[in-house]
C-alpha cells in the first residue's frame, strides 16, 4: 500500500510520536514488533499512548498451527491491557492501534488487515499506525484510515506537530 500524496499528512503531537518511537526502539524488545494503543482526550485526537504487551510468542507456543507468527514477525495485544478501554464509560476513547515491523517498511501486512477487519477486533474505527524498524531506529512510520465503513485502508505520512 503506497503513501498517497494527495492526502495531507498526519500530524501526532510530537511527544505522542516521540513515545511511539521508543517503544519501537525499545532495547529489550528491538528485535520484536510492539503494540499499543494511542488514545484521545477531550481535546485531541491523539493525546497519549498506552503500551501494550505482545503476546504472539505465547500464542505461537500454545499452537503453532494455528498462530505461525511469533513476537518477531506479528503481533498480539494482551487482552487485559485492552480491558480499560473497552468500558463504555472511559474517559478516553481510542482513536489509533499502533504497532512496529521489524526489517520491513511500513505496510499493513494481509496478517495485519485480518486482524484488525476481524469482527471481533475491539476497535474497528481507530486508525492503525506502523512504524518501520530497521538496524535499531525508525525508518518510517505510516498512519491508515478508513475511507469509510467497510471500506479499505489508505495510506498517509505521519509527521510530529512541535506546536
Amino acid at each position: 500500500m503506497d503513501v498517497d500524496d494527495a492526502l495531507p499528512e498526519v500530524t501526532l503531537p510530537a511527544r505522542v510520536l516521540s513515545e511511539l518511537y521508543e517503544h519501537a526502539l525499545d532495547r529489550e524488545r528491538a528485535a520484536e514488533e510492539c503494540c499499543g494503543l494511542v488514545v484521545a482526550s477531550a481535546h485531541e485526537r491523539f493525546a497519549s499512548v498506552v503500551r501494550c504487551r505482545n503476546v504472539m510468542t505465547e500464542k505461537h507456543q500454545q499452537d503453532p498451527e494455528a498462530w505461525p507468527r511469533d513476537n518477531h514477525n506479528g503481533y498480539f495485544m494482551h487482552p487485559e491491557d485492552l480491558r480499560a478501554w473497552l468500558e463504555p464509560d472511559a474517559a478516553e476513547r481510542v482513536t489509533a492501534v499502533y504497532h512496529s515491523h521489524v526489517g520491513v517498511e511500513a505496510y499493513l501486512s494481509e496478517e495485519d488487515l485480518a486482524y484488525v477487519q476481524n469482527d471481533l477486533f475491539p476497535f474497528p474505527n481507530a486508525d492503525q499506525i506502523v512504524l518501520s524498524v530497521h538496524n535499531k531506529r525508525v525508518k518510517s512510520a505510516r498512519l491508515f484510515r478508513r475511507g469509510g465503513p467497510g471500506e479499505s485502508f489508505v495510506s498517509m505520512a505521519v509527521a510530529a506537530d512541535h506546536a
